[in-house]
């Protein structure tokens, strides 16, 4: 019997137990904080998602629920050299482990490689894609090659060179002296 999950409210135990797989996508727009990343028009942009769980043994021989997860989705964002749009994909593939108190996971956190997150019998799976693409995120967006030349000087061509010689700061001081 196959089980639909959703992911809005994940058990995530259950889904590792299960060897459970979900993949979908939503708009943009359902993601309100990614959304504000992008300047273009978000209508028709989606966010894709796929999960995976699974029961992995920990040191102690324990069995331990794991979520891998990918997400991905297009923003258009300002182009850091030439200042105009540029569409920039951002993706991500984290693996997570899940134990049982927020106490435990603040400790294993440190500790440990892996992100650890707290069980919970109903996990929003939409908010961590959102929060991991958030962290994805280029902090320099760019084109590969800008579809304008870049103007790469600062002095403009009509600009009147300053006189070489710049006035003494304190030649009004000597006028005072006299």
């Amino acid at each position: 019997m196959k089980h639909e999950y959703v992911p809005r409210s994940l058990p995530v135990k259950a889904f590792a137990q299960a060897s459970g797989a979900l993949e979908g996508s939503v708009p943009l727009t359902d993601m309100e904080r990614l959304r504000e990343e992008s300047l273009g028009p978000i209508e028709g942009t989606l966010v894709s998602f796929s999960a995976d769980g699974e029961m992995q043994e920990d040191a102690a021989g324990q069995p331990e629920p794991w979520l891998h997860l990918e997400g991905s989705t297009t923003l258009v964002m300002t182009c850091q050299r030439c200042l105009g749009p540029v569409a920039t994909e951002v993706a991500f593939e984290r693996s997570f482990r899940f134990v049982a108190s927020e106490a435990l996971a603040e400790v294993e956190d440190e500790e440990s490689e892996e992100d650890v997150l707290v069980l919970s019998r109903e996990f929003n799976l939409l908010e961590l894609v959102e929060d991991e693409l958030l962290m994805s995120v280029p902090p320099v967006p760019k084109h590969e090659e800008c579809p304008a030349p870049v103007k790469l000087q600062a002095a403009d061509a009509d600009f009147v060179d300053a006189p070489a010689e710049k006035p003494n700061p304190f030649a009004v001081l000597q006028q005072l002296k006299k």
